[in-house]
């Protein structure tokens, strides 16, 4: 049974103010590119931001609409839209964003991350080039026998001295 199960992570607060966290964590990351926040935080504003963007990539009127209702600010809105119509994430397929650890916080050792939205140009993986199939060739039976005798050694230097000694 699903009684009183919703959806998404709560975030140790009631839903109205998870969702007003929520909603303000987002537009300060749409805003400054980057914040610093709780791991779990982070986590969970992750899909808000990737849907934002890739309302920002479609453009149209219905898509805005949606954003201004996630972010709640229509200037933030207005300069995502702008900097994905001039093709920031043309190339990008979803992972808009990366979350990088800092460490544990001095007070309570909560993870504290830095969120950041990703600039950079995806670089294609290379495919690798198909490996040469090895065909295994029976060996040709060798001429000469392999000798299990180990080759006669020369004399080192201290046997020398031993037989002039001598």
């Amino acid at each position: 049974m699903r009684h009183n199960k919703k959806r998404g992570m709560k975030l140790g607060t009631d839903a109205s103010h998870t969702k007003a966290m929520k909603k303000s964590l987002v537009s300060a990351l749409l805003a400054n590119d980057r914040i610093k926040t709780l791991e779990p935080r982070a986590k969970a504003i992750r899909p808000d931001v990737d849907k934002v963007i890739t309302w920002a990539k479609k453009g149209d009127l219905h898509s805005r609409r949606l954003a201004i209702a996630k972010v709640g600010d229509k200037e933030i809105v207005r300069e995502v839209f702008e900097k994905a119509a001039q093709g920031m994430w043309a190339d990008r397929n979803g992972g808009y964003t990366r979350i990088m650890k800092l460490g544990p916080r001095k007070g309570d050792g909560a993870e504290v991350v830095i969120m950041e939205l990703v600039t950079e140009a995806v670089t294609p993986k290379t495919k690798a080039e198909p490996k040469a199939t090895v065909t295994k060739v029976a060996a040709a039976p060798s001429e000469e026998p392999k000798a299990e005798e180990a080759p006669a050694e020369e004399p080192t230097a201290e046997a020398e001295t031993e037989e002039k000694a001598e």
